[in-house]
């Protein structure tokens, strides 16, 4: 019960706080981060024992390297990352700017990757760990307004695939978890949009803009269970490279599977066309 485990954005009302609580309710060692300690201290009240709250933004590589040291200087390893860090900026295609889509990809993408970078040189000299990656069903399936988003979660889940097959055979897992609806700040303080307006787009992405999008309160994912169950499934034996959380996301990942397996399946006539003649 010693492991240690680092998580990315712990502010409060979140996946990753709701992760961290329950790692330390199961008597682990946590680093709890956020780029604002003040939103995790609630968090490691009377776990300062087996708690490390620290500042982190994994945009900056000096955040995440002295973050990481300071994790190994305080227990002496690192056994679970948890990269959940992330936000959605939502616009039509056309509308977006280009550097507030750059600086998503900054947190989604390439702060998982500075992580998972700054953390693998120790899980190599101890042979074990786990990493998982945060992703979304909008990286199965998406719609106006969010193309730049779920494009963030896919490139994190085909990156996570390659790193799966690179450190499987050191002995370090990769999950993957895909996450439907849950009752956390997603449409507060995490979501962000293009101030551009074209009129063409009033039926489509503007019905999704930060100014439509209301936090209704009722989304069926409860955030404080999500960390037992990714406890539950990084212990097991056979871990899986994706874990969907919640029933919603389970009914939505379903079908946009069976749908697009219709799809391959309609045009498979057209798509065998370019092969070279059978000789």
């Amino acid at each position: 019960m010693n492991k240690v485990w680092l998580i990315t954005g712990c502010s409060e009302g979140g996946i990753g706080a709701g992760i961290a609580k329950a790692v330390l309710k199961n008597g682990y060692q946590a680093v709890i981060t956020a780029r604002d300690t003040k939103k995790i201290e609630n968090l490691v009240s009377g776990y300062e024992d087996r708690a490390l709250p620290l500042a982190l933004d994994v945009t900056k590589p000096e955040s995440v390297q002295d973050a990481v040291e300071k994790a190994i200087e305080r227990f002496g390893k690192i056994d679970v990352l948890v990269n959940n860090a992330g936000y959605c900026y939502r616009s039509s295609v056309e509308e977006a700017e280009e550097d507030s889509v750059m600086q998503m990809y900054q947190t989604n993408f390439f702060g998982a990757v500075r992580m998972i970078q700054a953390v693998l040189p120790h899980m190599r000299k101890q042979k074990s760990g786990a990493i998982i990656n945060v992703s979304s069903i909008g990286a199965v399936r998406t719609g106006a307004a969010s193309g730049y988003y779920a494009s963030t979660k896919a490139a994190l889940e085909l990156m996570s695939e390659g790193l799966y097959a690179e450190l499987k055979p050191l002995g370090i897992k990769t999950m993957i978890v895909e996450p439907g609806a849950f009752r956390t700040h997603f449409y507060d303080s995490s979501l962000k949009g293009s101030e551009n307006r074209i009129a063409d787009y009033s039926d489509t992405a503007w019905l999704r803009s930060v100014a439509q999008s209301k936090n209704p309160g009722n989304q069926p994912g409860d955030p404080d269970k999500v960390g037992k169950v990714l406890i539950e499934a990084i212990e097991s034996g056979e871990t899986p490279l994706r874990l969907l959380l919640g029933s919603d996301a389970v009914d939505a990942v379903r079908n946009a599977l069976e749908n697009r397996l219709t799809e391959v399946n309609k045009w498979e006539h057209l798509s065998t066309k370019t092969d070279y003649a059978a000789e």
